[in-house]
Formats: C-alpha cells, sequence, structure tokens
C-alpha cells in the first residue's frame, strides 16, 4: 500500500511489529519527526473511514486512553515465521507482473487456508511456488495484467487441488 499510495520504494518501506496494535501507521518526514495513527485495537476504526471518507464518522469505538498506556512495544518482523512479509518485498523489488502473481497467489491460497484445504505455512508455500513458476515480465497492459492474473490464479487452484490429493505436503508450523 505505501508503495502505490505514497509512490515509495521498496528501500523507503520498513515493517515493525507491534504487538499492541494501537499504533496503525506511521511515517517519517525528512526532518526527522514521525507522525503515527494511534487508536484502540478495533477493526470498526478504519471500517468507518472507509464508509465516511472524506469525513469522520462514528465508529462505536472508544476513545483510546493515553494513561492506561504504560509503553509502546515494537519488534523487527521475523520472516522466517512469517514468510510471506519476505515474499511480499521479493515481489515488489522484482516489479513488473510480480505483485499480481503474488496477490493472486495470496487470495487463492488465503480462501484455500479458510476452506481447510491446506494449513496456515501452505499459504507462503503457495504464494512461494506460484512466483516460482512465473515469468515476471513488464507490464504490458491491463488487459496483459489481467491475463498473468488468471495464469496465476489456475496454477494457485490446481497447487491447492493437488495439495489436497497429497500431491503436495505442506507442514502446519504452531507458535
Amino acid at each position: 500500500e505505501a508503495h502505490w499510495l505514497f509512490n515509495a520504494k521498496p528501500s523507503q518501506i520498513d515493517v515493525v511489529v507491534h504487538p499492541q496494535s494501537i499504533i496503525h501507521s506511521m511515517v517519517e518526514y525528512v526532518d526527522g519527526s514521525v507522525l503515527a495513527q494511534l487508536g484502540n485495537p478495533d477493526m470498526r476504526t478504519p471500517i468507518a473511514y472507509g464508509l465516511g471518507h472524506p469525513d469522520r464518522i462514528e465508529s462505536g469505538v472508544s476513545s483510546l486512553d493515553f494513561l492506561s498506556i504504560s509503553k509502546l512495544e515494537f519488534e523487527a518482523p521475523d520472516t522466517q515465521r512469517f514468510p510471506c512479509l519476505q515474499l511480499a518485498y521479493d515481489a515488489l523489488n522484482a516489479g513488473g507482473t510480480a505483485l499480481t502473481i503474488l496477490n493472486a497467489a495470496n487470495e487463492i491460497a488465503v480462501d484455500a487456508f479458510l476452506k481447510e484445504k491446506i494449513g496456515f505455512k501452505g499459504i507462503s508455500d503457495l504464494i512461494a511456488a506460484t512466483l516460482d513458476q512465473s515469468t515476471i515480465e513488464k507490464v504490458i497492459s491491463i488487459e496483459h495484467l489481467n491475463e498473468v492474473d488468471l495464469l496465476a490464479r489456475q496454477y494457485a487452484d490446481d497447487w491447492v487441488a493437488a495439495s489436497a490429493s497429497g500431491g503436495i505436503k505442506s507442514k502446519v508450523i504452531v507458535c
């Protein structure tokens, strides 16, 4: 999102894990100052924003109590535990059709996971396999992207079917 919304280069995008989910986004300016959006960890807030934009509407979420927050915690992302983050960075750096392929594979993978056709680790395995079998090309047109999207979805669907029939093994890792 940061890449597309703000024309940010991959080198300008940092991912920071914030387990409390109070800070929803941060932007660092050239002068070193940081602007952060804070709020209670409740999806009703961004949904209300999306529904009301450009106005702010009541979300039903209580105000953030700053006095109850003793500290804000941050961690570096663990790409071994969450390999999809590294896949996203790799696709962003590759450019061209890579992000379309990643998105198509991700949508198929998450749907298959929710339908219990693959395990959690199968999500990243499927995305990686789809990217690995694909040729990353320069984007020519929207029609080209639609074709790439369709081919990636077909490969991902086939991967899920093969996985369900025992043709592909993926483990579920519980952390």
